[in-house]
């Protein structure tokens, strides 16, 4: 039976706690989350961007790297790049500077892949994750059949095989 985890200690434990891989697939155009307000304002109007608010992020990641897990995602995106896209790609750049491996995939060459973002953790704990239509994030339902997760492990490689690396989607 599936459960749904609300964004707090037990969702960022999976981020802690995952022995090999940790995945995404993005497939939203716009996401909204109040810690990156701010920086997603001074990105829009050309400002200096204060990282701050991604610190923690970048330092989980760099750890992970160091103990040999590996996180790793790849970004449906729309073209021409939505504000929000764009502020995605200018903020993987810091990512994959401490060890996240990000990658792109334009939309018209999605198709197959699911049109919802979910996290796979070890290839085996599947989280799909849930959104508001304000695109608010308010959880995830962990997804417990074994031919779901063999699906998603499917869809997951045949991401990565089509899409881009993060450097040269962003010189395209």
């Amino acid at each position: 039976m599936n459960r749904i985890i609300e964004p707090g200690p037990e969702f960022a434990a999976l981020f802690r706690t995952f022995e090999h891989t940790a995945f995404r697939l993005e497939t939203r155009d716009t996401y909204k989350s109040a810690n990156e307000t701010e920086a997603l304002r001074q990105f829009t109007a050309g400002e200096l961007v204060d990282m701050a608010w991604f610190r923690n992020w970048l330092t989980m990641i760099a750890d992970a790297a160091v103990e040999g897990r590996r996180f790793s995602r790849v970004r449906v995106v729309s073209t021409p790049l939505t504000v929000y896209s764009r502020f995605g790609l200018f903020c993987s750049e810091h990512t994959n500077a401490v060890g996240e491996d990000i990658r792109y995939l334009a939309r018209h060459d999605a198709a197959g892949l699911p049109d919802y973002d979910y996290w796979l953790f070890d290839s085996r704990t599947l989280v799909r994750m849930l959104f508001d239509e304000q695109e608010n994030f308010l959880g995830g339902e962990v997804v417990e059949d074994p031919a779901a997760i063999v699906n998603h492990n499917y869809w997951r490689d045949t991401a990565w095989h089509r899409a881009v690396r993060r450097d040269d989607f962003a010189a395209q």
